[in-house]
């Protein structure tokens, strides 16, 4: 059953094409632009030129790290600098034979990748910030570099290597070479991150958390990415190895992989043409003004650095792109998506087997105990009702529920698979789904980017497309037409009002199709409106019997008109559970919200 969206903003279908075309024929005209571009150039230029052009391509793997991923990395310099080195010794044991060169080929592209993957798993291990990420890409190259010095006759120490074997080209053939990969090298990025896979990039950077549980791994995609992408890193050394014939210590340093950040961000992170444009620019202007202004350059680019840093904070591409959207005479609108239900694919569980279970569980920061001795069984088909004063542990239990690396005590299991050291999205796969209190969506991509990242888990994404078609379960398109995001699958999430980011970030959740949902208040600062809406919805979800809820709720007149059961914390115990009936009447529930606080 396939459901086409209204055309609001719909391209039309030749313009579609034409934009689709759009950069493998710019790429085609840049290539055949410097392919010809020696012939006009002296020598001096075509030097310089095809230097930056190869520290264009470290710039566009900066880029997507920094720029798209959100990893602020200054290690670029280290993987490149490594596959120089690599190249340069090969060629200098082997010469520039056909066997030479491919070893050298290979030994540059895996050595640093070999080094990116243990780069990516010290910085991105459990619980590892983004600031420790940014410590250890500073002393990756301090630490590459003093490894070239102790290297001594093998890497030229200090003095570096020179006079090895190169490739068979004249100056105008590495021009043309440089070109070439610079061209394909940002074509490719530029394929990425226009995909499905390269908004999974910006996911990473707007919300690691909500990454995680919605089944991705994001530590896995961060290792990948720097692993990959210090492969192509090394790539360049190769190709600057060879077109320069000599490598240095400073090829590999922190100042160069700082210098990298620094033309990325002048050139307008995020962008791709911007670092390519900008690093090319600044470098061939460097290499014409450093030797008459020696001190004087420096001063300048520094002076350029911190203007553009607090006056266009996205870059010079920044300027471009708004003078490009004040005059958008021939663009069009991109076309939304179609909608289609697809069948589930949960598999039930048995009516014996409770889809929660939780036994003795004990939660203690220090010496203060949060939550003791919690008992509880949850079925399908039930929405059951968590309550209590503020401080009485509920978001607590939530975490420990959705999170088996927290330290707690007891047991937790899943559809009797215990939680116990599983990380939020291996949880994911065994059918939990969480709604955070504060409403947790990807702010930089669409309504319908941000469901498709729900379903990546289950049905991958491409890295050189966008699908056409949003398929989603039945639950989650009720869910969209319940509260009108149907509509609104083509807006950024970030122009959402309160209300519907919460129904965004619901309909994420149940497109994962779990068996249990986890949701801290929902209702938190929804109008009355909404607030129904939003009951009809979970009411619905759970109604099927294979869906189970838990709500943690503090509003009892909501909680007394979609509940089957209610289930009351206090000071981090369970002290009733039963029938709404018998809890909302209670006179301990009354004694307890008298006493404490609620909202």
């Amino acid at each position: 059953m396939l459901e086409t969206l209204p055309a609001t903003g719909r391209a039309a279908a030749a313009p579609g094409r034409l934009s689709r075309a759009a950069p493998f024929v710019a790429a085609a005209v840049a290539a055949l632009a410097l392919w010809i571009a020696p012939l006009f150039l002296d020598t001096f230029a075509v030097n310089v030129l095809t230097r930056s052009m190869i520290y264009a391509v470290l710039a566009v793997t900066v880029d997507l790290l920094w720029g798209f991923a959100g990893i602020l990395t200054f290690g670029q310099a280290a993987f490149f600098g490594g596959g120089a080195y690599a190249a340069a010794m090969i060629l200098s044991a082997y010469g520039a034979t056909p066997m030479g060169i491919a070893l050298a080929l290979a030994t540059a592209i895996a050595a640093p990748a070999l080094l990116g993957l243990v780069v990516g798993w010290l910085s991105f291990y459990h619980r590892s910030t983004p600031l420790y990420a940014s410590v250890i890409s500073l002393v990756v190259p301090i630490v590459v570099v003093q490894l070239i010095y102790a290297g001594g006759a093998w890497t030229g120490s200090s003095s570096g290597l020179v006079g090895f074997d190169v490739l068979p080209f004249e100056i105008e053939g590495y021009f043309r070479l440089a070109a070439l990969v610079l061209i394909t090298v940002t074509l490719a990025a530029w394929i990425l991150v226009r995909s499905d896979a390269g908004r999974a990039l910006v996911a990473l950077r707007d919300n690691e958390a909500r990454c995680a549980y919605l089944g991705l791994n994001p530590r896995r995609l961060q290792i990948v990415l720097t692993a990959a992408l210090a492969a192509v890193a090394g790539f360049a050394g190769f190709l600057f190895a060879n077109a320069s014939g000599v490598v240095a210590p400073e090829n590999a340093g922190f100042l160069f992989g700082t210098e990298l950040v620094i033309w990325v961000a002048l050139g307008g992170r995020g962008t791709l043409l911007g670092p390519v444009l900008g690093t090319i620019a600044i470098d061939y202007l460097s290499a014409n003004l450093s030797g008459d202004l020696p001190f004087l350059w420096r001063l300048l680019l520094g002076t350029a650095f911190v203007a553009i840093i607090i006056l266009l904070p996205g870059g010079l591409a920044d300027l471009v792109l708004r003078l490009w959207r004040a005059f958008p005479i021939g663009r069009s609108g991109h076309a939304a998506p179609a909608i289609a239900e697809r069948e589930a694919e949960t598999e039930p569980v048995a009516a014996d087997t409770p889809i929660l279970q939780v036994r003795g569980l004990a939660k203690a920061y220090g010496s203060l105990t949060v939550l003791e001795a919690i008992d509880l069984e949850i079925r399908a088909g039930e929405l059951v009702s968590l309550v209590g004063p503020n401080g009485a542990g509920k978001t607590t239990l939530m975490r420990c529920l959705s999170d088996g690396t927290e330290p707690f005590t007891g047991s937790i299991a899943i559809a009797g698979t215990a939680l116990a050291g599983l990380t939020p999205n291996r949880i994911v796969g065994l059918g939990v789904g969480r709604k955070f209190q504060v409403a947790s969506v990807f702010e930089s991509l669409s309504v319908a980017d941000c469901l498709r990242l729900a379903r990546a888990s289950r049905d991958g994404l491409s890295p050189v497309g966008r699908a056409a078609t949003l398929s989603l379960p039945q639950a989650a398109l009720d869910v969209l037409r319940m509260t009108g995001l149907d509509h609104r699958l083509d807006q950024p999430a970030r122009l959402l009002s309160h209300g519907q980011k919460q129904a965004l970030e619901l309909a994420m959740v149940v497109a994962l199709e779990p068996r249990l949902i986890l949701l801290d208040e929902p209702t938190a600062g929804l109008t009355k409106a909404e607030r129904a809406t939003i009951g009809r919805v979970l009411k619905g979800l759970t109604a099927g019997g294979r869906i189970a809820a838990v709500l943690v709720e503090h509003d009892l007149d909501f909680v007394r008109e979609i509940s089957s059961r209610i289930v009351v914390l206090h000071q981090g115990r369970l002290v009733l559970d039963g029938t709404v009936e018998a809890v909302v009447g209670s006179e301990l529930v009354r004694t307890i919200y008298a006493g404490g606080a609620h909202g």
